[in-house]
Formats: structure tokens, C-alpha cells, sequence
């Protein structure tokens, strides 16, 4: 993967407000704003296109990016993004500054492997209900995982795991687990497939009867 997706040339603006955004996207240029830290508020413009090229990728919404603010160099996250409703276009980015040594709280996607091993899925012919596809956690940036996998190939039919079950990274906590005893939220069970309810085979023999007496 090219590491371009994780370099953004940024410029500050300060013709601010609605009509000025408006502008701007005009221009093919995506308003942003960087705050955290210590520092005051920032607000930035990027140029669309390459904005557009790296969000498709995974990793851009979980990874440390790098802000070329005016050829000053910035570290940062992405906090949320919003798009326009039908048009292939971002709108708006909120960076979040990343300081060395102070711990990020940020989500993470999960990565759900060998669930075709499952025997739950395997043998028995279930399938995977995912209750989560990313998980809030908190650690520093060195330690901030592009995602996590959730490993399927032990998990039984009507077996859940739940966050205490993932093996997270070396130096990375779960916000929620860190709320204490009730928070062990589920991450994927493994269910039967859906079929025809008792009731409903029951009225579908009541009908063969009854077509039977019928052509008697």
C-alpha cells in the first residue's frame, strides 16, 4: 500500500462559513478542520481528488496520517468525514491532532477470518450475526493496530464471542471492558439458518391433508 494515501498537503483557511466552504468544494477542494492538543482549532482545505484516493482504503480511517500544513508536518486522525448524500464527494474532514506519548481513543475496524472453518458454519450450516464491525479503543500511537481480527475457526453453533474473547494488540485496551463488569459487549454469533417456524410445517401438512381428502 502507498504510503501517499497517508501524506495530505494541507493549506489554512480563513475565509470561513458556509458560503465560503460552498466555494471551495466548487474549486475541488475539501474543507477540513484539525484541533486536539494544545493548540487552538485549525481550519484547513485539501485538494479533493487525493482525499478522495485514500479513503477508499481501510487503513486511511485508522491510521496515523501526516498533514503537510503549509510545509509544516502534523500528525493526525481522522475523527469523521461526512459525504455529500448522492454525489461521490467528501464534504468536510475533522482531523484530530496525534501527540507522541498521550493516548488516542479511537475506533478500530475488526477483521472477521476463517469464519468458512467454523464449525458452527461448517458442519452445521449456520451463519455469522456480526453485533460489531470496529471496536473503541485507547492506546498510544505507536501501538495503534490497523485493525483486529476476530479468528472464527473454533466457534460453535449458538456460540458468541464477546470483546473479552479478541486478542487485542500489545498495548491496546477496549474502552468498553475498561467500563467495568456488564460491558463485555457480543462481537458475533454464530445462528441457525432461518427455516420454515413449527406453525407454519404444521398448516402446510393441514393443507397436503387437505388436498388429499380433496382428490379422494
Amino acid at each position: 500500500m502507498s504510503e501517499a494515501i497517508f501524506n495530505l498537503d494541507a493549506s489554512v483557511r480563513t475565509d470561513l462559513g458556509k458560503g465560503a466552504s460552498r466555494r471551495l468544494r466548487h474549486e475541488g477542494k475539501v474543507p477540513a478542520i484539525l484541533y486536539g492538543g494544545n493548540e487552538a482549532p485549525l481550519s484547513l482545505t485539501l485538494d479533493h481528488n487525493k482525499v478522495v484516493q485514500a479513503q477508499e482504503f481501510e487503513a486511511f480511517y485508522s491510521h496515523v496520517l501526516t498533514l503537510n500544513v503549509d510545509g509544516k508536518k502534523v500528525e493526525a486522525l481522522v475523527k469523521d468525514m461526512q459525504r455529500h448524500p448522492y454525489k461521490p464527494k467528501v464534504t468536510h474532514i475533522d482531523f484530530q491532532r496525534v501527540i507522541a506519548g498521550e493516548k488516542l481513543h479511537t475506533n478500530i475496524p475488526l477483521h472477521f477470518i476463517n469464519e468458512a472453518k467454523s464449525p458452527g458454519i461448517k458442519n452445521d450450516g449456520g451463519y455469522a450475526d456480526h453485533a460489531m464491525q470496529e471496536l473503541e479503543v485507547t492506546c498510544l500511537p505507536k501501538d495503534l493496530p490497523e485493525y483486529i481480527e476476530v479468528d472464527m475457526a473454533e466457534v460453535e453453533m449458538g456460540q458468541t464471542l464477546h470483546i473479552s474473547d479478541l486478542v487485542l494488540p500489545k498495548g491496546v485496551e477496549s474502552v468498553e471492558l475498561a467500563k467495568g463488569e456488564g460491558h463485555d459487549l457480543a462481537v458475533v454469533t454464530i445462528k441457525a439458518p432461518k427455516g420454515p417456524s413449527a406453525s407454519d410445517e404444521d398448516a402446510a401438512s393441514d393443507d397436503d391433508a387437505g388436498e388429499e381428502a380433496t382428490e379422494e
